[in-house]
């Protein structure tokens, strides 16, 4: 078998190359750079070469000046298959110490091969655009500042700094917004693709929405949680988090009815717009013409005022999950249930209902999706179709006729007063020096006062005689009249009657008041300036004004079984006879009641009352004689009283469901009112024809019954004198408990008749 020719030549090859390497070593330096001629392609077959001496290599081939820095040393391997241009040898050999952890660095035309991590700072190649160190070496080491337009140099920094080697370094500028960068050029032109990236406008164009059917101020919110998970509030992100720049922004331009839309990019305005076509649609056809979703319901018989804040409490319950309190911060009647009647104004000055109006709800409620408007009596609710249907039963619902309550209180005072007195005074001279005799005040005058007046010739003193029979002796002394003895006989009954029988008529829940009585003023204060230079009085008193008489305040609550719960308070207050013009002000007599009672429909309940009995004796005598019978009344006076005051207190309830029951209660009165008018019509007289007669009350014209109801009612009877009002109707007869205390039919537009959706 014949050896192949092949290894013949290798080995012709390999003795060629020891010769040329033997020849390279051995001749001088002038003829090697005659065998390596600059710019010429070579072939790298360096292995295990020192890092100085192949940079000098490269230095030769490349015409640079290489520098080597001391700290620098170990050696390297670098061998091509072909040969290869300078530049790219010298590429090569960067690439391998970049491997080993040095650099070269490019200053002022010199090439220093340092360590990496002093590589930044003898960095001179320093690039402001991308193009420019484009043309760079891959394997060099310069520094490029990145001026942002649009994203923050801090929100990039986290991002960039994974990517750049450990011994080079990434730094932000905050005042103009820009990053610089120390890194190998091939990697910076990496980075600067990234950058160009991320440095975009963090928004589209800004863009408006015409919306045709919506309302924009509705849209913008319930389109802005789908698209931001609920968060609307745009703001500056905080450093390590996302800033919040980027979302999506919406806002509502009221007066062209259009959206303002600003979107993080293009994929998310396609959204928002497809969102809000499908949003902007022509609402569900409800009758309610061009007034859309705001609906206008009119009150028959519930306070508008009052029913908006109780709508508005159930409805924010309801979007709570029913778990919150509602508070007093509702405006102006939201509460359902009033304070119980106070005793601190029974005595209550003049009043100030009678100043203030009669309805204090005459401003319209406002807030929430429903409200009051106190001059129509109407609601106004803003809602959609289905919550709208959902209120109007409600509303439905409590605007029932409320039924009403006609109380008719009964007070009645009766009182006897009794008393009796007797007494004997006399006195008589013993002697020249002596005298002898009885007196006493108790039963009026004093003898001794009546003889000393009649001495000094005053007849006033007579008028303090004692009431009732007065029977005198006496005789005249040196001209002058004087009593010997004096005797009194009295006795008295008087009997008063005193009844009233105030009618109140009130809605249910309702509190109502009656005062029938004077206003009496009582001096609260006196100042009198008598001691000015000038001798000026300026005095002054003040004064306050309280009701005496009747009072009654009660609040009525009709429950389902036919009960009426009552929370009263009743006063009865007289001015003490003889102390109208007391210095320290008049005294008042005050029976007064304030109670919480449940009575039956028509039922008599007493509230309360007094039964007293009084009795008084009082005797000035003669100790031992005055005892004696018969004969001891000559030593004594004596006064006997007995008062008895019997007091009570009635209440009568009536519930009226209906209009049929209250027009008859009012007729009765009525009737009444004109029967007593002709009982006290002025005899005639011939003198006196100018007046002949007082004015009376028309008759009262017949109202046909309607025939549903002609069941339901009876012949009432007049009231006389202190009758109370007629019984209630049979349990047969009476209407059924219902729930909703006698519910309408919907409320309708009192101006068109016609029922609302």
């Amino acid at each position: 078998m014949t050896k192949p020719k092949s290894s013949s030549g290798v080995r012709l090859g390999t003795l060629a190359l020891a010769a040329q390497m033997l020849i390279a070593a051995c001749i001088p330096s002038a003829f090697a750079q005659d065998v390596l001629r600059r710019g010429e392609p070579i072939t790298l077959n360096f292995s295990n070469a020192e890092i100085e001496s192949v940079a000098r290599t490269m230095a030769v081939v490349t015409g640079r000046d290489v520098v080597v820095d001391p700290r620098v040393k170990g050696t390297i391997t670098l061998q091509t298959d072909r040969a290869i241009e300078p530049a790219a040898a010298f590429n090569q050999f960067a690439a391998a110490l970049r491997l080993q952890g040095f650099a070269i660095v490019q200053a002022d035309g010199l090439y220093k091969v340092v360590p990496e991590a002093d590589a930044k700072l003898q960095s001179s190649t320093v690039t402001t655009s991308t193009p420019a160190g484009s043309s760079l070496s891959g394997n060099q080491i310069i520094t490029q500042v990145f001026k942002l337009n649009y994203e923050s140099a801090n929100n990039l920094l986290p991002v960039l700094r994974p990517l750049i080697a450990p011994n080079n370094t990434i730094n932000v500028n905050p005042g103009n917004n820009s990053l610089v960068i120390t890194d190998y050029a091939e990697n910076m032109r990496r980075l600067a693709r990234i950058v160009a990236a991320l440095d975009v406008p963090n928004a589209a164009d800004i863009e408006v929405i015409q919306l045709k059917n919506s309302v924009a101020t509705d849209m913008v919110p319930l389109v802005t949680r789908l698209i931001e998970g609920g968060s609307t509030t745009p703001g500056a992100g905080a450093p390590g988090q996302v800033d919040s720049s980027f979302r999506t922004t919406l806002l509502a331009e009221p007066r062209g009815n259009a959206i303002i839309l600003r979107a993080a990019n293009p994929a998310r305005a396609q959204l928002v717009r497809t969102l809000i076509d499908k949003l902007d649609r022509p609402a569900i056809d409800t009758g309610n013409g061009a007034a859309g979703n705001v609906y206008v319901v009119y009150l028959k018989n519930a306070d508008a005022v009052r029913l908006a804040a109780t709508l508005r409490a159930a409805i924010s319950a309801e979007a709570r999950g029913g778990t919150g309190a509602t508070g007093g911060s509702l405006q102006g009647g939201a509460s359902q249930v009033a304070p119980q009647l106070g005793a601190s104004q029974q005595n209550a000055g003049a009043s100030t209902a009678a100043t203030a109006p009669v309805n204090n709800a005459n401003q319209p409620s406002t807030g929430g999706q429903i409200q009051a408007d106190p001059s129509t009596n109407s609601l106004i609710i803003t809602a959609s179709e289905p919550q709208y249907r959902q209120i109007r039963a409600v509303i439905d619902k409590l605007d029932g006729r409320r039924a009403q309550v006609m109380i008719e209180a009964l007070i009645v005072e009766v009182t006897a007063n009794k008393a009796a007195q007797f007494g004997v005074q006399w006195q008589s001279a013993v002697g020249n020096n002596g005298v002898i005799g009885t007196n006493s005040s108790l039963s009026g005058a004093n003898i001794l006062t009546l003889t000393a007046a009649l001495v000094a010739k005053t007849p006033a003193a007579l008028t303090t005689l004692g009431t009732g029979l007065n029977i005198g002796i006496g005789r005249k002394y040196n001209g002058d009249y004087v009593l010997n003895a004096i005797a009194n006989f009295f006795a008295s009954d008087a009997d008063a009657n005193l009844l009233s029988t105030p009618n109140l008529l009130t809605l249910d829940n309702e509190e109502a008041k009656i005062v029938i009585g004077q206003n009496v003023p009582f001096v609260t204060g006196q100042f009198t300036n008598t001691g000015a230079a000038n001798g000026s009085v300026n005095p002054f008193t003040t004064i306050e004004r309280k009701d005496v008489g009747l009072t009654l305040r009660v609040r009525p609550q009709i429950n389902e079984n036919g009960t009426v719960k009552m929370v009263v308070f009743q006063e009865t207050s007289t001015v003490q006879a003889g102390t109208e013009n007391a210095p320290n002000g008049p005294t008042t007599n005050k029976r007064s009641i304030e109670s919480s009672v449940l009575v039956e429909d028509g039922g008599l309940v007493m509230l309360g009352g007094l039964l007293s009995d009084d009795y008084s004796n009082n005797v000035d005598k003669v100790p031992l004689a005055g005892d004696i019978p018969v004969l001891g009344n000559l030593f004594k006076s004596e006064k006997r009283a007995r008062t008895k005051v019997n007091l009570m207190m009635f209440l009568r309830p009536m519930v009226m469901r209906d209009g049929v029951a209250t027009t008859n209660v009012a007729n009765d009165r009525y009737d009444a009112m004109r029967v007593l008018q002709q009982r006290v019509q002025p005899d005639d007289n011939v003198m006196l024809n100018n007046v002949t007669s007082a004015p009376p009350l028309p008759p009262l014209a017949t109202t046909p019954v309607p025939a549903q109801q002609q069941d339901r009612t009876e012949a009432t009877t007049r009231l006389e004198g202190a009758t109370l009002i007629p019984l209630p109707t049979p349990p047969s007869q009476r209407l059924a408990p219902s729930p909703l205390k006698g519910a309408l039919p919907p409320t309708a537009d009192p101006s068109s008749r016609r029922e609302l959706p």
